[in-house]
């Protein structure tokens, strides 16, 4: 007994805390009846005192003591803001601003980029550097987003800073987004802490159809599909072209599902417990242009990089060549922002081109709009997307490169056949989840509506369904999401 409450309470190395991990939800259904007597009772200061405990010890179960980052990170923040906020002086309030920035990026440069720099820079000058043992800490690149967003909101007045440390430390640390986002705006969500907390069953119920999606997206879709895909991806040469392709394919879903499932549950649980997240994302594969696309995919870090890198670069209002610049330099940051890789810096690199590309086209095509131009729009855009996963998923840029050699030099069409054959149950997934990715969305509304408002026997054999459902496709061992280690 003890030890099990030993192996509870601890930070297990190598097997973070996830939501599709079993002991979260046990953890989870012992944590919510607390929170709804807590809301129930109107006990604001305690609900979030025991939320801010929940959250701290869930970031600490999936990043051991790297917790205390986070809690030191909600310190300086709120303090600086307070002073900040406070000071009549201009350049004191700059100052302030700026130091702020300086230690939230520069914390998150050196835990994610400084061996990424004492490789490449060895490489130049031959000075055999050795890489340091530094761990990233999981969410760290979301959380900071966070703040650099309250802190330069605060500082522009675009919002008022938070009413208390406690305040901002839940808004900083608040479990359903800590560890993979959304990234959520202070001014959407710091107003929501204290406002009278009324959920209905219409919530809650919407809440756990968004969960019970996000599983089987993760669980069934998503970690079955990584049982090929990762083989392809870890040896490109030992594969036909066809065979990589196919992997290729199997990786443009496998991603979808898996961040998309990671933000439907991370919005469902805060759904349930009477918080709004927003939306993060919308048929981002049905984008007939990359700048559609962004509009769709990760829809909250598309919207920060608008707000806080496109827009202050001076956006679309200094003239076209300005515009395209601002629109590379944005992309290239996003890629940087992913992960410390040439491959990460080929990607964002390319996203901005083909937004370059679009904007470029944008006021030439439009009078040509039609059938026919639509599908030859959507079937480029889906391509190129799908194309450019190659590099974020290949361990560095010469296994990508690996890659498309293979598809190019080596597509051999009589591998069709026995792929098929010798793969029909992935096979099977693949398609099953094409179709669901292109499905109308209005449709996934009646969807939800149904199921919201249908009877509580339904709804119990539809939850018994989808657990069973998890239960049959789950392996032995829990797989991360792949956003963790952003």
């Amino acid at each position: 007994m003890i030890d099990w409450l030993v192996d509870i309470l601890s930070y297990q190395v190598g097997s973070p805390l996830m939501f599709n991990s079993r002991m979260f939800w046990l953890l989870f259904i012992v944590f919510l009846p607390f929170y709804g007597l807590l809301s129930i009772r109107r006990n604001r200061m305690a609900m979030i005192v025991y939320v801010i405990v929940f959250s701290l010890f869930f970031y600490y179960k999936a990043s051991g003591l790297c917790c205390l980052l986070l809690v030191a990170r909600a310190v300086i923040d709120y303090y600086f803001v307070r002073i900040m906020d406070d000071s009549p002086n201009p350049r004191l309030r700059k100052a302030l601003l700026v130091l702020s920035l300086l230690l939230s990026v520069g914390t998150l440069a050196f835990f994610k980029y400084t061996n990424f720099l004492l490789f490449n820079l060895d490489i130049i000058v031959g000075a055999n550097f050795q890489p340091l043992d530094i761990v990233l800490p999981v969410g760290i690149s979301f959380y900071t987003f966070q703040s650099v967003s309250y802190v330069v909101d605060v500082y522009k007045r675009r919002t008022q800073r938070a009413q208390s440390l406690l305040d901002y430390m839940f808004y900083l640390s608040f479990f359903p987004y800590v560890a993979a986002g959304p990234i959520v705006r202070a001014s959407a969500f710091l107003p929501q802490i204290r406002a009278q907390r009324n959920v209905t069953e219409t919530m809650v119920y919407s809440g756990l159809w968004l969960v019970m999606v996000g599983l089987v997206k993760k669980a069934v879709v998503a970690d079955y599909l990584a049982q090929y895909n990762n083989l392809v991806f870890s040896m490109p040469s030992g594969y036909s072209g066809f065979e990589c392709l196919m992997g290729v394919l199997g990786y443009s879903i496998q991603i979808f599902c898996d961040f998309s499932g990671y933000s439907d549950i991370a919005i469902g649980i805060a759904r349930i417990m009477g918080f709004d997240l927003g939306i993060n994302f919308r048929s981002p594969y049905k984008s007939l242009n990359m700048t559609e696309f962004w509009r769709r995919w990760h829809i909250s870090l598309s919207l920060w990089l608008k707000d806080y890198v496109y827009i202050p670069l001076g956006g679309n209002r200094k003239g076209r060549l300005r515009t395209y610049v601002n629109l590379m330099v944005t992309m290239l940051i996003g890629g940087i922002w992913h992960g410390a890789g040439w491959n990460f810096i080929v990607w964002g690199g390319m996203h901005g081109v083909g937004l370059v590309v679009h904007k470029f086209c944008k006021s030439r095509f439009d009078s040509v709009s039609n059938l026919f131009t639509m599908c030859l729009s959507w079937a480029l855009t889906f391509s190129f997307v799908t194309a450019l996963w190659i590099f974020f998923r290949s361990p560095d840029f010469a296994g990508a490169m690996e890659m498309i050699g293979s598809i190019v030099a080596d597509f051999r069409a009589e591998m069709i056949v026995p792929f098929l054959s010798a793969r029909i149950g992935w096979v099977n997934v693949f398609l099953l989840s094409v179709i669901a990715v292109f499905l109308p969305e209005r449709l996934y509304g009646r969807v939800e509506s149904w199921f919201i408002f249908s009877k509580l026997w339904v709804k119990i054999i539809v939850f018994i369904s989808v657990v069973q459902l998890i239960l049959e496709f789950s392996g032995s061992e829990v797989s991360p999401f792949i956003y963790f280690q952003f």
